[in-house]
């Protein structure tokens, strides 16, 4: 799997993802009455439940591709990476029991449980944060010393990485302050956008090894 197809998955994380939570939960939420927009928006529910499970099983794939390719670099940080990378998909695809549950409770007229459903949906997701930011910390850290890609980028995902832990931590804290959480969540967005764009524009570059002299060279 090379790092142009790591890129493509990205893309459907990030498109899929989008669109189930940024577009099709968030219209919900935004309704005055939440059960009756779970009633007339099951289709797109549906739909959004669909595009998750997809979203969920390419940055699984993302995160394998990627540890294959930074293995070798630091074993450890890789490890990390795949490891907090897995715990993130295993979280939001067991959290899309509370999705579909929303939907469920709705159908039958359980109003305040389609709620109480979403509303968990809405804390497991949060939970998930944790990992899905976490994850850009060692990756950053890999993209830095590999010198496959430009440092930047590494430092970029390690700053986008912590701004998704402080979002989260701001968010738990201080519900108020949902621009300051929202700014620190953009800057895991856009370092995350970033990447995928390098992957699948540029793709990566061999390491730099430093040649090693023969051990019967003289010394001059």
């Amino acid at each position: 799997m090379n790092a142009r197809l790591a890129g493509l998955l990205y893309l459907v994380v990030a498109v899929c993802g989008g669109f189930a939570e940024l577009f099709a939960r968030s219209t919900v939420k935004a309704s005055d009455d939440v059960a009756e927009a779970l009633r007339d928006g099951a289709e797109l529910m549906t739909v959004a439940f669909a595009a998750d499970l997809v979203a969920y099983t390419c940055f699984l794939l993302v995160g394998i591709a990627l540890y294959a390719l930074l293995k070798d670099v630091h074993r450890p940080a890789a490890v990390a990476m795949l490891t907090m990378n897995a715990v993130s998909v295993a979280i939001q695809s067991l959290n899309l029991v509370n999705h579909a549950g929303a939907g469920l409770a709705a159908q039958r007229g359980a109003d305040e449980l389609a709620v109480l459903f979403l509303d968990l949906h809405g804390v497991g997701y949060l939970v998930a944060q944790v990992f899905f930011g976490g994850w850009l910390i060692p990756l950053g850290y890999l993209v830095v010393r590999s010198g496959m890609m430009p440092r930047v980028l590494g430092y970029a995902l390690v700053v986008g990485g912590v701004g998704y832990l402080l979002g989260l931590v701001v968010e738990l804290t201080a519900s108020s302050a949902d621009a300051a959480a929202l700014v620190l969540g953009l800057l895991g967005g856009v370092s995350e956008i970033a990447l995928l764009l390098w992957l699948l524009v540029k793709g990566v570059r061999a390491p730099v090894r430093e040649e090693v002299a023969p051990a019967f060279a003289v010394a001059r």
